[in-house]
C-alpha cells in the first residue's frame, strides 16, 4: 500500500518538477500563474493536469490549439515516481526516505535543466546545501561531521579543478554551478560515499564523452553538461 502511495506522490511531485524545469531558467515564479500551454498560452484545465494520464487521454496534444506536448512531461513524471518508489524500498517508511526523496527531486530538476540550458540554478543548490546540513545534523545517519567532510571533498575538489584550469589553461574548466552541486552532493551522501559519487559520475561522463568522439557526434571543444553525471553518481553512492 505504501509503495503505491509513494509512487503516486512521486507522480504528483514530478508534475511540479516539470513546472520548475520550465520556469526556473527563465526566472519565472513556480507558484503563479497556473500551468499553461507554451504555444497558445491557454491555462491548463485541472482535469488535463493529471500526471501521465492526461497526456495519454489528450494523445500528447493541447486540448485548445492541438500543438504537440513535449514527451518531457510524462517521462519526468514516471522517472520521478520510480525514483521515489526505489528510495522507499531502500530506506522504508522513515524520515530518511522523505529527505532523500527531496534530494532526488532536486537532483532530477538540476539534471534536466542542465541538459536543456547548461545552467544549474542557485535557487536549488544553495537552499539544498542549508537543508542538507540541517538534516545531517539532526535526522540523517550521515551525521554532521561526515556531511562537512563530504562538503569539503565535493566542493573543494571541484573548486580546485576550476582554479587550476584558470591558472594553467587560462580558461574556465568547471563552472560555479558544478561546484555548488558537488557541495550539495557531498553533504547529501556524506563521507566516504562522496568519493564513490564523484568516481561514478566521472566514469559515466567519460564513457559518454568517448562514445560521442568515437561516433563523430562531438569534438574536443564540444560542451557537455556535467550535472547529469554528477547526479547519477550521487544516486549510485546513496543507494549502494
Amino acid at each position: 500500500a505504501f509503495s503505491v502511495i509513494f509512487f503516486i506522490f512521486g507522480l504528483l511531485i514530478g508534475s511540479f518538477i516539470n513546472v520548475c524545469i520550465c520556469r526556473l531558467p527563465k526566472k519565472e515564479s513556480i507558484i503563479s500563474p497556473r500551468s499553461y500551454c507554451p504555444s497558445c498560452q491557454h491555462p491548463v484545465r485541472s482535469y488535463d493536469n493529471i500526471p501521465v494520464l492526461s497526456f495519454l487521454l489528450l494523445r500528447g496534444r493541447c486540448r485548445d490549439c492541438r500543438t504537440a506536448i513535449s514527451w518531457q512531461y510524462p517521462v519526468v513524471e514516471l522517472v520521478h515516481a520510480a525514483g521515489y518508489l526505489f528510495i522507499f524500498n531502500q530506506f522504508g517508511l522513515s524520515i530518511e526516505t522523505l529527505i532523500y526523496n527531496l534530494f532526488f527531486s532536486a537532483l532530477m530538476t538540476i539534471t534536466v535543466i542542465d541538459l536543456y540550458h547548461q545552467i544549474i540554478p542557485d535557487s536549488i543548490s544553495l537552499p539544498g546545501i542549508v537543508i542538507g546540513l540541517l538534516a545531517a545534523s539532526t535526522v540523517l545517519p550521515t551525521g554532521f561531521k561526515d556531511a562537512v567532510i563530504g562538503l569539503l571533498l565535493g566542493g573543494g575538489l571541484f573548486y580546485a579543478i576550476a582554479l587550476l584550469s584558470v591558472v594553467l589553461l587560462k580558461k574556465e574548466g568547471m563552472g560555479g554551478g558544478d561546484i555548488k552541486l558537488a557541495t550539495l552532493i557531498g553533504i547529501g551522501v556524506g563521507f566516504p560515499q562522496v568519493l564513490w559519487a564523484l568516481l561514478a559520475g566521472a566514469g559515466a561522463g567519460a564513457v559518454i564523452a568517448v562514445s560521442l568522439l568515437a561516433t563523430g557526434r562531438g569534438g574536443m571543444k564540444s560542451h557537455m553538461p556535467y550535472a547529469p553525471f554528477l547526479c547519477l553518481g550521487a544516486l549510485v553512492a546513496l543507494v549502494y
